[in-house]
């Protein structure tokens, strides 16, 4: 028995064969996924991840969340230390601990593309209200809700603040964020995606009908793609964990992927297995059971 008690094993989804290739490479999602619902990361988990950089496989953090949000598991960095963050748009070095997160790449969303988004979801559904992240700022309208407990840099317009002469206009933009109080989110999302076509890459990873817009063909998996091509290493040698629609495209690119027993239906759907929800240390559960095979 483990701290939290009982574990089920991880398991596949019927029909789905294992991947063949040992594993390298581990992304994991944070919120809902690695993280337990009061942001922490549980001692097993912590252990987990340290044996497996110790038996050489690597550790990446893949998450919606900006750098600055990344305090989280600094303490937890072994090996690397890189993340990817903002689905896709950065990939931070973790190493200089928390305040001191160093952006190695940066894939932003053109402010033409943002701002005809912006249009386009202004027009399909009336009432949405947006906010901007960039690397070093975070700017919202007036009426965008408190969704993120922290103060922003500016209160104006979407128009005005991804206007070329803008608030940090010399700073890029990593995504955008679009809020609607009464939309379902899955319906948001489907009607985002009509509305905004090629324009940007629409997607979410909240409960509530907030959506995030990064550039076109940026995504939590064509980063970790490039990531790993960089190392040489295949996506059949990729394990990744996922619990939203996020991380759809990385669990569909990976080679075995796993979606915790808290997951969206369509990310239990995608995954080629399932494996226990956050608070119970899925993502442990599975990398117990791969060092095991493994050894």
């Amino acid at each position: 028995m483990r701290e939290n008690g009982p574990v089920t094993s991880a398991t596949r989804q019927p029909g789905t064969p294992a991947a063949a290739a040992p594993p390298r490479l581990i992304a994991t999602d944070l919120d809902g996924t690695l993280l337990r619902d009061d942001k922490s990361v549980s001692p097993r988990t912590v252990a987990a991840l340290a044996a497996a950089e110790e038996a050489g496989i690597e550790v990446f953090f893949v998450t919606g969340r900006p750098a600055r949000w990344m305090d989280v598991v600094s303490n937890h960095v072994h090996g690397h230390g890189l993340a990817i963050c903002g689905n896709g748009a950065a990939v931070v070095d973790l190493h200089g601990g928390p305040g001191a997160h160093r952006f190695v790449k940066v894939r932003e969303l053109a402010r033409t593309n943002a701002l005809d988004a912006v249009r386009r979801l202004r027009a399909a559904a009336p009432g949405t209200v947006f906010a901007v992240e960039q690397t070093y700022g975070f700017h919202q309208e007036p009426d965008y809700p408190k969704l993120h407990m922290e103060i922003p840099d500016n209160l104006l317009p979407a128009e005005r603040l991804l206007a070329p002469d803008g608030p940090d206009a010399g700073q890029p933009v990593l995504k955008i964020l679009a809020y609607h109080p009464d939309l379902d989110p899955d319906a948001f999302l489907m009607l985002a995606r009509l509305a905004i076509g090629d324009r940007a890459n629409v997607t979410r990873s909240s409960p509530s009908a907030l959506l995030e817009l990064s550039g076109p063909e940026v995504s939590k998996a064509s980063t970790l793609a490039l990531c790993c091509a960089e190392r040489g290493i295949s996506h059949e040698e990729v394990v990744a964990f996922g619990d939203m629609p996020n991380d759809l495209e990385m669990l569909t690119w990976a080679g075995r992927s796993y979606a915790m027993g808290n997951a969206h239906p369509d990310v239990l759907a995608a995954a080629s297995g399932r494996t226990v929800a956050n608070n119970e240390d899925g993502v442990a559960v599975v990398i117990e059971q791969l060092l095991a095979e493994r050894f």
